[in-house]
């Protein structure tokens, strides 16, 4: 529990270098995956092409869902990333944990057990709505939204665009990192003697399971509350 983030300050500003590394390996992970599933596409999917289809009809169906198709389906690629980027990303952190013993840096956890990117690529979420939202409705329009149906709401939906951003962050990364904390506690309970081997093998491996569950969930509650949140920006309410 004495790990810590190794922090290097480069012009000025402060970077997580485990976070850096670890959303560069998530992003390759999901570009090799993309690029090799669709170097040879071929009429009757198989392999790493029929998964990637499933997932993109799986996405559009989350599109569907809320907001219609001819808006929409220009979204489909954003939601595609999100959901599967999340997911690799939650992913990484869960067999195991690499640090460096002498100075107890983490280097190998999933990127998104760090605050600073969940809450970032929230931000970038909600920014993106209100660009979308002024693209497809107009300016006029888009800020009509915020005194509908009544003016004196307007400090209260400057507010919720606050809250959406803090919320969609806060969910994914406390999810994920209360995951990779339990997980660490079960190792170092199995790595304790022969007892706590015993002892933390069967609750290691349930929560190795559970911990694929949490990851999976938020990566699709992540890029579902970003379609909704686009939905309540470019359609009309």
């Amino acid at each position: 529990m004495d790990h810590i983030a190794p922090m290097r300050e480069i012009g000025g500003l402060w970077f997580n270098m485990s976070t850096v590394l670890m959303t560069t390996v998530a992003c390759l992970i999901v570009f090799l995956i993309c690029f090799i599933g669709t170097r040879k596409l071929a009429m009757r999917p198989s392999g790493l092409q029929n998964f990637l289809e499933w997932l993109i009809d799986f996405v559009r169906g989350i599109i569907k869902a809320n907001m219609g198709w001819k808006v929409g389906g220009q979204f489909i690629a954003l939601a595609f990333t999100l959901i599967f980027y999340v997911f690799v990303a939650n992913m990484l952190g869960l067999p195991f944990e690499i640090y460096n013993k002498d100075s107890h840096e983490v280097w190998w956890k999933s990127p998104t057990s760090d605050p600073a990117l969940t809450l970032t690529m929230a931000a970038l979420v909600i920014i993106l709505t209100h660009y979308y939202g002024i693209k497809i409705r107009g300016f006029g329009e888009y800020l009509k939204d915020y005194v509908r149906p009544v003016p004196f709401l307007l400090p209260f939906k400057i507010i919720e665009e606050f809250a959406n951003t803090l919320t969609l962050g806060m969910r994914l990364f406390g999810n994920v990192y209360a995951k990779e904390i339990l997980m660490v506690l079960l190792v170092g309970l199995g790595t304790s003697g022969l007892v706590g081997m015993f002892g933390g093998f069967l609750p290691t491996m349930i929560w190795q399971a559970f911990g694929m569950f949490i990851g999976t969930l938020q990566a699709y509650i992540f890029a579902m509350l970003a379609m909704v949140y686009m939905a309540h920006k470019v359609e009309h309410h």
